[in-house]
């Protein structure tokens, strides 16, 4: 495999899949290399690591891996030297690299006792190119959708009536969007709006979860029992925490504090 650029020295271009989008929590359970040299043959490699955590049920229906198939592969940390050295010589280049794949894998040295510094390399992330290069903006989509040009950009009568008409030539153009609301708000959820509230906790039954930060997956109310430090710093440091939050913080408090 070749690229026509001049090399001055090697670049890996790489990618990860791993055991879900958190590069604190989350582990590595494989990775694909290609090296491109200037003076010496093409390199490809794919390595498996079992993570020593469950695989979110999300990412493994994204991958296809899963817990079972990595109970006997070796962990991150028992390659990571030889990977190290592998990379360190190295530029770098990948399809969301920058916000993804890159943190992710400093993440998972870093566990391992290693310093991995992208600041002295190179970093070409084709997903930034392919962006920059193919907008996906509202112009975009007039052209593609109304063969337009949408010459009045940024002005909000023209970008609304612009989004309304896109809207009905995709009702045109994709037969299996249903023209009801329910259907389109359900195609279009596919990541929860977090706003006011739902910002930091969600509902469930009678419990208050919380949907973010370091007690992500908890209740509220075992927070309050075990950290409420934390619970004391969010209402004295998060300015903008919605009402509702801030009461719902409060009552936990509060029934923590009658209980002892």
């Amino acid at each position: 495999m070749k690229l026509p650029i001049k090399l001055d020295r090697p670049i890996a271009f790489f990618d990860l899949e791993t055991t879900g989008l958190d590069p604190k929590r989350d582990r590595i359970v494989e990775l694909a290399i290609i090296l491109l040299s200037p003076d010496k043959d093409d390199f490809q490699r794919v390595r498996r690591f079992n993570p020593g955590i469950p695989i979110h049920p999300e990412a493994s229906a994204v991958h296809g891996i899963f817990d079972a198939d990595l109970v006997k592969e070796a962990p991150f940390e028992s390659r990571s030297r030889n990977l190290f050295r592998l990379l360190d010589p190295c530029d770098l280049g990948g399809f969301n690299v920058r916000r993804f794949d890159l943190p992710m894998l400093i993440a998972e040295f870093a566990r391992c006792g290693m310093q991995f510094d992208h600041r002295n390399r190179r970093v070409i992330d084709v997903q930034t190119i392919y962006h920059r290069k193919e907008p996906r903006d509202l112009s975009a989509a007039a052209r593609f959708y109304l063969d337009v040009q949408h010459t009045e950009a940024h002005t909000a009568m023209s970008d609304i009536q612009t989004t309304v008409a896109v809207l009905d030539a995709q009702l045109t153009r994709y037969p299996d969007l249903s023209p009801d609301m329910d259907s389109l708000h359900s195609y279009c959820d596919r990541s929860p709006l977090r706003i006011g509230f739902d910002e930091w906790f969600r509902r469930e039954g009678e419990d208050v979860i919380f949907v973010k930060g370091k007690h992500k997956g908890q209740t509220l109310q075992s927070v309050a029992l075990g950290k409420s430090d934390y619970l004391y710093w969010m209402q004295n440091k998060i300015e903008d925490l919605h009402p509702e939050a801030k009461k719902e913080i409060e009552k936990a408090l509060a029934l923590t504090t009658a209980d002892t």
